[in-house]
């Protein structure tokens, strides 16, 4: 097969272009628009049934014109031969002089005739021929009708002839045998114009029938469903309103119909929505005004106790072992406490709106390194090896360096926590845009949709609470809305016996957004060890 050429290629291609671009607009509003799915697939339903019908109607009547036209041609011919007869019996010799001109006087008598056809040939077996009409005089029947006429049958036949010299035309050609003492062929030529023209007439009235059916339908079909998909829409544009927080929105009722029960039924659960949204709302206000009211108020009594709980652990060493013991619980659980009430005070400030970032171009990579230092002693406990890899440039962002390293001294504490003696890598990555810190430990791992959750308020996936560090649950949310107030994101994802991997995304520059992280959300990376890792710092 020969390959077409270059340019011709690029033509096809940029016009395939060009067409879809130009149908995407009409793709985009036919998926959109139900009206216009449902107004289309009616005309083409409809178009294809009117077809089907019009075909089969125009075929019926085609059929019986022209088989009544045929049984009448049939017996005219049968009469006309009958009359042939009568003048042709005398008749025992071809060679008589006199048969041509007799031959000739009934043609053209039978032509005359109004109740025959108008053109008439009389043939001998010999093949003398005598035409009624002069212009026919090469016009001859099919061979397959000859030969039918000569089986000593009557046999017709549609055929196309030039006989008049204005072009050929339909007729129908009966031919019949004459058995006398000679053998005589008689064919009868009969025009269709009138069947023909009544046929044209027919199609014509059906085709402008069914394009006119079409459109009513088409009319009526939009009708009805715009009846239809204009409370639906409504009940759409009421429920995107409602979702952007515009609760007093409603839906118009009209009647008493379906429609009317539905937008009765779409206002009733927005009614309810609203209340229920409300009276959420009111308990989650009381639930944070109490958190911070309570919050204040116990730092007051909180501060009484600590310097009572400071003087006695100063003292301990001057108590009874027992008293000394007690001494040194008081102190740990205040110290547990006081780090609650702090917890309690930052998301108070989240939930009221003040809180605020305190902006600072500073090198993400150092605050790694100093929480990982701040938090040797624990990793040391729990006998976990904690490494840290960077690139070898400082990566400098504009973030808090207050609430960074808050957030991922959570992270390598709760990685530290549940790391079950594995080791612990924290990755710092960047991109043209962000930086992002991720924190992999290949510890417990999380159940499936506990990744969801770990950011939840008050939430463990250890329900037992039986760990070292002694959370207070409420570090990973804090620091989810340390992230948040970057613009940036924190996501979790973990497998049980596989680990955990926290990946934080906060964006170079103040006031930007983050898109994407230069490092990915996922488990399927190699696993190198504490030293791979350490090995890759000091390259």
């Amino acid at each position: 097969m020969r390959e077409r050429p270059v340019w011709l290629r690029r033509f096809w291609g940029r016009l395939a272009r060009w067409a879809g671009r130009a149908a995407r607009p009409l793709i985009d509003r036919f998926r959109a628009s139900l009206q216009l799915r449902v107004v289309a697939s009616t005309l083409i339903a409809s178009t294809v049934l009117v077809l089907i019908f019009s075909f089969v109607v125009a075929g019926s009547v085609t059929s019986g014109l022209l088989a009544e036209r045929k049984d009448t041609a049939v017996e005219e011919t049968l009469n006309a031969v009958e009359r042939a007869a009568e003048q042709l019996g005398t008749y025992t010799s071809s060679s008589d002089n006199s048969l041509a001109t007799t031959m000739q006087r009934i043609v053209n008598e039978l032509a005359e005739d109004p109740v025959y056809a108008p053109v008439i040939m009389l043939r001998t077996a010999d093949g003398d021929v005598a035409r009624s009409h002069p212009a026919s005089a090469d016009i001859m029947p099919s061979e397959a009708l000859q030969a039918d006429v000569a089986d000593r049958k009557t046999a017709a036949q549609y055929g196309n002839f030039a006989i008049d010299g204005e072009g050929s035309k339909p007729y129908l050609v009966v031919g019949s045998y004459i058995d006398l003492s000679l053998d005589f062929e008689l064919y009868a030529f009969y025009p269709l114009e009138s069947q023909q023209d009544a046929i044209s007439l027919l199609r014509t009235n059906l085709a402008l029938a069914g394009v006119a059916l079409v459109l009513l339908l088409g009319v009526i079909a939009a009708l009805v469903t715009r009846l239809v998909v204009t409370p639906v829409r409504e009940a759409a544009r009421t429920s995107q309103r409602l979702a952007a927080g515009l609760l007093h929105e409603r839906m118009e009722v009209r009647g008493s119909d379906d429609l009317a029960r539905l937008a009765g039924s779409f206002n009733l659960m927005a009614e309810n929505l609203q209340s229920q949204i409300r009276r959420l709302e009111e308990m989650s206000m009381m639930q944070r005004r109490f958190t911070s009211d309570v919050s204040h108020e116990l730092r007051t009594p909180l501060a009484t106790i600590r310097m009572a709980a400071d003087l006695l652990y100063d003292n301990r060493d001057d108590f009874d072992p027992v008293t000394k013991r007690s001494t040194e619980l008081l102190q740990h659980e205040i110290d547990r406490f006081e780090e609650l009430l702090q917890e309690l005070l930052e998301i108070s400030r989240f939930d009221s709106g003040f809180a605020s970032l305190e902006v600072d171009a500073v090198d993400v990579g150092r605050i790694a390194d100093d929480v990982v230092e701040g938090l040797s002693h624990l990793a040391s406990e729990c006998g976990v090896e904690v490494t840290v890899s960077r690139p070898r440039r400082r990566v400098i962002a504009e973030v808090d360096p207050r609430r960074v390293q808050r957030i991922l001294r959570n992270l390598v504490s709760n990685a530290i926590e549940h790391a079950e003696g594995g080791p612990v890598r924290i990755t710092v990555a960047e991109s043209d845009t962000a930086v992002a810190v991720a924190v992999r430990d290949q510890g417990v791992g999380l159940k499936p949709g506990h990744a969801d959750r770990v950011f939840d308020r008050f939430w463990r996936a250890d329900p037992s609470r039986n760990r070292k560090t002694g959370g207070t649950g409420l570090g990973l949310a804090i620091s989810l809305e340390d992230a948040k107030l970057h613009s940036g994101t924190l996501q979790a994802v973990g497998e049980p016996g596989k680990g955990t991997l926290f990946v934080l995304t906060l964006p170079l520059q103040a006031g930007n957004r983050v898109i994407t992280s230069p490092i990915p959300l996922r488990l399927d990376g190699p696993r190198s060890t504490g030293k791979e890792a350490a090995r890759a710092t000091q390259d």
